[in-house]
């Protein structure tokens, strides 16, 4: 009798902990799967935008990156380049595909659309192909350069509208204009227009209300980022010269190079916000408003309008570069 009783409380105890673990499975967030579009040339924020996704491998599914070509990158070819450096620097380039996109603006493009070779078509394909996987998710777009790639995305595969969010960097809705939005003012009412859901995360250049606000000066990127990172297996040249394999090096590099601006002097990590903010909402502030349109580069509010979007302002500089130095430091290893 006494070892019936123990056999029953073993399998009771047993019993427990396999339900438990399946409750833990079943509450256990998925991860977020994302394909980032990037200029990854023209700046330093679109370099430090992959590597905080890379850091993020609990929080992020990339399943790949695009590019396409904004002013100052020194091309398409000079935006892939730089891309390329930053998958290589986290090991990645045989997990994270990287696709060419778009040179030319969408009203360039789009009436090629349907033959069989067209400017952009590597990565407009790949993010179709990407976009119909998915069944009980969305697959998040994260554009943060012009919206090129996107809108031809969905020019020639509409059915993809149901199948993303779109979670752009640009504009400084309300105020006009903008480096991204500037780049390709053409593709931005066709992604509005589209029906896709679209989240616009603002820049308003000089304002602490945009994510030019969350800026670091080169004291704080030399102390926290020279010698972090996980070791490279590869050793890249960088755009400005130099030899690296470590991320955090390459990153007190960029900023070395770059010029700074305002008091103190220091430079805007506009992109990577948009990762932070899909990480932790609580990061920023969202506001949902009828979508408006785009005539030139200033907004026009349309407060009929059913169609909503969504624009982020208000967000936590303090928190969301903190959380980056943070993840390199536990990246950082010695082999």
């Amino acid at each position: 009798m006494h070892k019936t009783l123990q056999f029953i409380l073993v399998f009771l105890a047993f019993s427990y902990f396999l339900l438990s673990c399946a409750a833990h499975q079943e509450n256990k967030s998925p991860k977020i799967k994302i394909l980032i579009d990037t200029d990854a040339n023209n700046e330093l924020d679109d370099q430090h935008a992959l590597a905080y996704a890379f850091l993020n491998k609990d929080i992020f599914d990339v399943v790949g990156v695009t590019v396409n070509n904004t002013r100052n990158g020194y091309g398409i070819q000079g935006q892939y380049d730089e891309a390329e450096r930053i998958i290589q620097l986290f090991n990645l380039e045989n997990e994270v595909p990287l696709y060419m996109g778009a040179d030319k603006s969408y009203t360039e493009i789009a009436l090629n659309i349907s033959e069989n070779s067209f400017d952009g078509q590597p990565a407009v394909d790949f993010i179709i192909q990407e976009a119909m996987k998915v069944e009980d998710e969305k697959l998040v777009l994260v554009p943060v350069g012009k919206l090129t790639n996107i809108a031809l995305a969905i020019l020639k595969e509409p059915r993809i509208v149901d199948k993303v969010r779109v979670v752009w960097l640009g504009g400084n809705y309300p105020a006009p204009g903008e480096y991204n939005l500037e780049n390709d003012t053409t593709a931005v009412n066709p992604v509005l227009q589209s029906g896709v859901e679209f989240e616009m995360v603002t820049v308003r250049y000089g304002k602490p209300s945009g994510t030019a606000a969350v800026a670091v000066v080169r004291e704080e990127i030399n102390r926290n980022m020279k010698g972090k990172g996980p070791l490279s297996h590869h050793t890249i040249t960088g755009r400005h010269g130099g030899e690296f394999n470590r991320f955090g090096d390459y990153s007190a590099n960029l900023f070395e190079e770059a010029e700074m601006y305002g008091n103190p002097p220091s430079r805007s990590l506009f992109d990577m916000v948009v990762l932070a903010v899909l990480k932790n909402e609580a990061w920023g502030e969202k506001v949902e408003i009828p979508a408006p349109k785009l005539v030139g580069d200033s907004w026009i509010d349309r407060p009929e309008n059913r169609r909503k979007i969504i624009y982020w302002q208000n967000f936590n500089r303090d928190a969301i570069v903190n959380d980056l130095f943070d993840l390199m430091q536990k990246s950082t290893s010695e082999k």
